[in-house]
């Protein structure tokens, strides 16, 4: 393990805004039991598919979107707080 230290954008929350050396742009960490969410969230789609259940595909689909949308917006507005540009 090697110690660093990184430039915190936002609260050090579950969806932490933070800068690692070297890089030019912030990131986003997520914690482990969120990303496990993220993983059980998207096979609940592959399996909706699988299934031919277009529906229930797309309604899980869409809460998936509807997260990653907000993280999105947190990334957003922590890199205009900061004056920093998005890198996309």
């Amino acid at each position: 393990m090697e110690r660093i230290e990184a430039e915190l954008f936002t609260d050090a929350g579950n969806d932490a805004v933070v800068r690692l050396p070297p890089r030019r742009f912030p990131g986003v960490l997520i914690q482990g039991d969120s990303l496990s969410i993220i993983r059980d969230d998207v096979a609940e789609i592959v399996e909706a598919c699988d299934q031919g259940d277009v529906a229930d595909a797309r309604e899980a689909a869409m809460i998936v979107l509807s997260n990653l949308d907000e993280l999105l917006a947190r990334y957003t507005t922590a890199l205009q707080v900061h004056g920093i540009p998005r890198p996309y």
